[in-house]
């Protein structure tokens, strides 16, 4: 494994950590402040508007950059970010210092995806992006879990300032191993011109409605467990730590499968959710299965992660696709927003907390079939490839 990967995957833990941290800290922030814990929750939507903001904006700006430089620049921002954080005087200055913190957040993995592939041989792109997107994973089984205790116990500040502290660790690796030649500037119009392509937003499609089945199950999660399970709330953070797991090992595995089975691979992890998302409005009164369908659950669904955020890239056929690639990662946050709300109308209609889970079949099946037309453009690529390349290598023989 490239070092540079490594450093890649320090800097997905921070983002990770920083992001969801705050979760466990409501309170503290809001004692401090004193504010109510809903106000400070509002920093969750916060952080949300600056990757929004952030991933198009930060990235078309980095185009004419190298990516190694493009992400030394997103990780001082976040590491400023978290400082700012850190010391914030009042209420309104963490508000802010979350948005500038955030700004970093998906461009950092757009143009970190677009590095990855370029550190490694091109069969080899999509496990390359998973062993980033891993840190991502490894900060809700590890980051968040150390952090809530931290700012729970000691300070909520310790914990932005040990973020920003990942963040110039990141830094440090991406100066030592980041290769300079991985990766090009390139041009924003040609990055723009990207999306002129069906096959990339066949590609967001996919990213948006298949994975909005993760979230709209995801996002009630708990209930679903002590109301429908019995589980005790007290174990619900093992639990969710179980599901991170679940997530770490679906990630590894989807960068090694997605490699050698393309997006195919994608589209039998979709119908597998389904299924599974069926079977489980049935035993999830059962607790032991419920938490097994749970980790499972979670392997899938983020398997597919690395193998559509490759293709988006792919599918940009443009020098770079950093742009693109950070539209994918823009397309999860929408997938987020969109199985939750989705969760939510079917939760005020009272149709009870198994909706969510057929909600979730449904869009995954819907994710399934938008992930065929994915297959077929892959399959039209190929062959093209393969035309062009055969007078070659015909007149090579004839030559010989």
């Amino acid at each position: 494994m490239p070092r540079a990967l490594l450093a890649l995957a320090i800097g997905a833990f921070g983002i990770g950590t920083s992001e969801f941290v705050i979760m466990g800290m409501l309170p503290q922030v809001a004692d401090e402040f004193s504010v109510s814990v809903a106000a400070v929750g509002i920093l969750i939507s916060a952080y949300a508007l600056g990757v929004v903001i952030g991933a198009p904006t930060l990235t078309a700006l980095g185009v004419r950059f190298t990516p190694r430089q493009t992400l030394i620049g997103l990780m001082a921002v976040f590491t400023v970010g978290n400082a700012l954080s850190a010391l914030a005087p009042s209420y309104e200055t963490l508000m802010a210092a979350r948005v500038v913190t955030a700004l970093a957040h998906g461009s950092f993995f757009g143009v970190g995806a677009v590095a990855a592939r370029a550190l490694v041989p091109r069969e080899k792109g999509t496990q390359a992006i998973s062993l980033m997107f891993v840190g991502l994973t490894l900060a809700n089984v590890v980051g968040v879990p150390i952090g809530t205790f931290v700012g729970q116990e000691l300070s909520w500040r310790l914990v932005f300032g040990g973020a920003g502290a990942i963040g110039l660790l990141t830094i440090v690796g991406l100066v030592a191993w980041m290769p300079r030649v991985a990766g090009a500037p390139t041009d924003l119009r040609q990055e723009l011109g990207a999306f002129r392509r069906r096959q990339v937003w066949t590609t967001l499609a996919v990213t948006t409605i298949g994975f909005a089945a993760l979230f709209s199950v995801y996002s009630y999660i708990t209930p679903i467990l002590t109301d429908l399970s019995g589980v005790p709330e007290g174990a619900v953070p093992y639990l969710l730590a179980l599901f991170g797991v679940g997530t770490t090992v679906g990630t590894l595995l989807g960068g090694r499968l997605g490699d050698r089975y393309g997006f195919v691979f994608v589209t039998v992890g979709l119908l597998a959710t389904a299924a599974l998302l069926v079977v489980f409005t049935f035993v999830v009164v059962v607790p032991v299965v419920a938490v097994v369908l749970l980790v499972v659950f979670g392997a899938i669904t983020f398997s597919g992660g690395p193998v559509v955020q490759n293709r988006a890239i792919e599918a940009a056929q443009v020098q770079g696709g950093s742009l693109v690639s950070a539209a994918n990662q823009g397309a999860f946050n929408a997938a987020n927003a969109l199985g939750a709300a989705l969760g939510a109308a079917t939760l005020d209609a009272g149709w009870g907390y198994r909706a969510p889970m057929w909600v979730g079949a449904v869009l995954a099946l819907l994710g399934a079939v938008l992930s065929v037309a994915v297959v077929r453009d892959q399959r039209a690529e190929a062959a093209r490839e393969a035309a062009r390349a055969e007078p070659t290598t015909t007149a090579a023989v004839r030559a010989a």
